[in-house]
Parts: structure tokens; C-alpha cells; sequence
């Protein structure tokens, strides 16, 4: 009788464990698919189709803007275009750009069209070159023309985990955006997002989160150049649009062609190179 009671006894036992165990492996089983679930929720969507940049001039081009206007005109349009493809509101890329880069005049922008200061970081294989930020001699990409910055922005925050969350706000909300990136550890400066909000304010920046444009870097318009290289503006030229075709500069443009603003007319014959 005793051992049939222990043995009762221990196949319980052993009926108990089994049932336990197969409870906690349940639990873990759905705690593991309620962390996928909540991390692909978190993740950016990915474009299956995002917008090819030109090719990348062989040699560096040196940009001069002059104000803040001049800037925001120079770039709007390529914050745009990240913007539909990368989900980024184009106000923060265009206030981060005029932060970052002390509109397009900072020491590193000027040198390496670096206007978002993104440092080299593990991995990096493009070109660089070194600047005193936080540390002397710290390493900082280098691009020959400040589209690729502006690229390497959108990339930087869409490939990295901790700015997941961004993508989880409207597009419109940039105050939302501007504090994140703070939370994310995009920069050290407590009263960054304010300064990201104040220029978006002072600026009107949030009105090309509005309308982002429908256009391709490869603009599909015919390019009208005679022997002479004069080009004819067509519908939707912009300076920088045509610095992006000629490999020029905006002020190289401008200097060329004696002008004293960005303002460009349909037929107007552009001297480039």
C-alpha cells in the first residue's frame, strides 16, 4: 500500500512539473511573439522604391548661402524629396540642416558638405575628414555635394533602432519629431528640440510637411543647352536643381550670371559649365 502511494505521489509530481513547464514555455512562447510584434510595430516602413541620387560628382563643390532664406530656398526641395521617400518631415531635415550647419556656413559644412554633423562611426567608407566637436580631431563623413548629406540623414535615422518610435508620429507633427530626437540622442544640447521648433516657426518650415513634391532628383525635363553652355530655364528650374545638373554650386551660378537673386524665369539663358 505504501508503494503504491508513493507512487501515486510521484507521478503527480512529475504530472505537476510537466504542466508547469509546458505553461512557462507557453509563456515565453507568447511573450516572444508579443516582442516581435511590438518591434516591427516600432520599426520605420521600408519604400520598396526610394529615389536615386545622381552620380556623385568627382570632385568636391563648394557651397556658399548667404542667409537663412537662401538656405531653406536652396534645399527645401530636396527635403521634399527625402521626405517622401524616408518619411522624415521636411521641416525637421531643414532645420536640423540650418542648425547643424549655421546655415550651410559652418566651418564643416564648407569643408566637407556635411550639414547634419554625422560623424564617421563604425563602418563608415566614404570620404571624411577631421573637426573639433566634442573631442579634438573627431572624425566627420565628407561629401562632394550636399545632396548625399542631406541622403545620408534620412538613411542614418531610418537604419538605426533607437529613432524606430519617430515614425510612429504624423508627419505633421514636428514638435513631436523635434523631441524625440533629443530623447534618441541625436544631440547632447538639452534645448535642442526648442531650437528645432523655433526655426521651424520662424521660418514657416512645417508647410513642406504639407506638400511634399512628387518630383525625381533625374528631373525628366529636356535640358536645352547650345555650344556656347547656356541653358534655357524650363518650368520647375531652380538654381540648385541646376547646380545639381552641372555640378555647380549655387553661387558659381550666380557669380557666372551676375545675379543677385535666386529668382529664375521661364526662357532665361543660364550660363553653366
Amino acid at each position: 500500500m505504501k508503494k503504491i502511494i508513493l507512487l501515486v505521489l510521484l507521478a503527480g509530481i512529475g504530472f505537476m512539473s510537466c504542466k508547469s513547464k509546458k505553461r512557462h514555455s507557453d509563456e515565453l512562447r507568447t511573450k516572444n511573439v508579443l516582442n516581435e510584434q511590438r518591434k516591427s510595430n516600432t520599426q520605420p516602413s521600408k519604400k520598396k522604391e526610394n529615389t536615386n541620387l545622381p552620380a556623385e560628382p568627382s570632385k568636391f563643390i563648394s557651397f556658399r548661402i548667404d542667409s537663412p532664406s537662401e538656405y531653406i530656398d536652396t534645399f527645401a526641395e530636396t527635403a521634399q524629396l527625402e521626405m517622401r521617400d524616408y518619411g522624415i518631415p521636411a521641416s525637421i531635415t531643414l532645420a536640423q540642416g540650418l542648425l547643424e550647419s549655421g546655415n550651410g556656413k559652418s566651418e564643416l559644412a564648407m569643408k566637407t558638405n556635411n550639414h547634419f554633423g554625422i560623424k564617421c562611426h563604425k563602418g563608415w567608407e566614404g570620404d571624411y575628414d577631421f573637426h573639433d566637436d566634442d573631442e579634438k580631431g573627431e572624425c566627420f563623413r565628407k561629401y562632394n555635394h550636399p545632396m548625399y548629406s542631406f541622403r545620408d540623414h534620412s538613411i542614418f535615422l531610418t537604419t538605426r533602432s533607437r529613432y524606430a518610435f519617430l515614425f510612429n508620429l504624423r508627419h505633421t507633427d514636428y514638435k513631436g519629431w523635434a523631441r524625440g530626437l533629443r530623447k534618441a540622442g541625436y544631440a547632447t544640447d538639452p534645448r535642442y528640440p526648442q531650437k528645432l521648433i523655433y526655426l521651424i516657426e520662424k521660418y514657416d518650415l512645417h508647410q513642406y510637411d504639407k506638400h511634399a513634391r512628387k518630383v525625381n532628383y533625374n528631373n525628366t525635363a529636356v535640358v536645352t543647352t547650345d555650344s556656347n553652355n547656356i541653358h534655357t530655364v524650363q518650368k520647375g528650374d531652380t538654381l540648385y536643381s541646376l547646380s545639381r545638373k552641372y555640378y555647380m554650386s549655387v553661387d558659381e551660378l550666380m557669380k557666372l550670371n551676375n545675379l543677385r537673386s535666386a529668382d529664375l524665369s521661364i526662357g532665361q539663358p543660364i550660363k553653366v559649365k
